[in-house]
């Protein structure tokens, strides 16, 4: 297969994930090549993304490795097979790689877990309030690239909002409520928009309030996005030039392990309901 120009994040976790295998099998690249026929550079192409995967070979990779997890090699054939240019393509060369990485991740998520502490996370956000996040930005943005984020973000709501809808839980810091990022009419409608949209069944949003005794978590904001199983999950987190994709099963693992703790000593959803309807009433 042609070498890709751009490599997308899921390409990418499907090389990572061959190249896992082959490490847990003891192989080198080179080794590895030779068992299926191949050579070294089309090893690394493959287990870099630049370099697309058929069925055949994934299949052929897995069996070398002595994998027989099913289930696993199922997805990674899903991964590899999988055509789709989402919604997501016409905002390529217009965004920045990560948002249009972000958007693809979140269309193949099975479920979604956020947890901020700063910002309402941005499934939850209005425009208003997106516009007003990336006016903030140092330099500013010229007026087009800020409204394309803008809509970008509204676009990204459809995983909770469409006819078959992500199961989504959030969990929010009251700072991140009570924080203005727009004017008071703006911050009015954000939170009831949170109200409006934690009314469906698929999604669950819990407060951490302020007065909380012994809260240490505060560091643990993330977006994390459930796989085709726990192995393919990834969390993604804020880094200064983008986003981060994290895959490791043992960061997975804490992570999973974070957003049980934040999410036990939130309010339940109702008592969180009650507590965003009381901060809307202030404004």
């Amino acid at each position: 297969m042609p070498r890709r120009r751009q490599v997308t994040a899921r390409q990418e976790r499907l090389g990572i994930e061959l190249r896992k295998l082959r490490e847990t099998a003891g192989l080198k690249a080179r080794e590895a090549a030779t068992l299926v026929g191949s050579d070294s550079a089309q090893m690394s192409q493959m287990e870099s993304g630049t370099a697309g995967v058929s069925e055949e070979r994934v299949r052929s990779l897995a069996a070398n490795y002595s994998c027989a997890d099913g289930e696993l090699i199922d997805a990674l054939i899903a991964m590899a097979t999988d055509r789709t240019r989402g919604w997501w393509e016409e905002y390529r060369g217009l965004l920045p790689t990560s948002f249009l990485d972000l958007s693809e991740l979140e269309h193949h998520a099975t479920y979604r877990w956020d947890v901020d502490f700063l910002h309402v996370p941005g499934l939850l956000q209005t425009k208003d309030y997106a516009r007003a996040v990336f006016s903030h930005r140092v330099p500013a943005l010229p007026p087009r690239d800020l409204e394309l984020r803008a809509e970008h973000r509204m676009k990204r709501h459809r995983i909770i909002e469409g006819a078959q809808p992500t199961p989504y839980e959030a969990v929010v810091h009251e700072g991140a409520l009570r924080i203005r990022v727009g004017d008071r009419p703006a911050a009015r409608a954000q939170l009831t928009r949170i109200l409006e949209l934690s009314e469906a069944d698929h999604v669950t949003v819990r407060v951490i309030p302020f007065d909380l005794d012994g809260f240490i978590d505060a560091g643990s904001a993330m977006v994390y996005t459930g796989g085709a199983m726990p192995k393919l999950d990834t969390v993604v987190r804020d880094a200064p030039h983008g986003s981060a994709f994290v895959d490791s099963e043992a960061q997975l693992s804490s992570f999973r392990t974070l957003f049980r703790r934040v999410k036990g000593v939130s309010l339940d959803p109702e008592r969180s309901r009650d507590f965003i309807h009381r901060l809307t009433k202030e404004l």
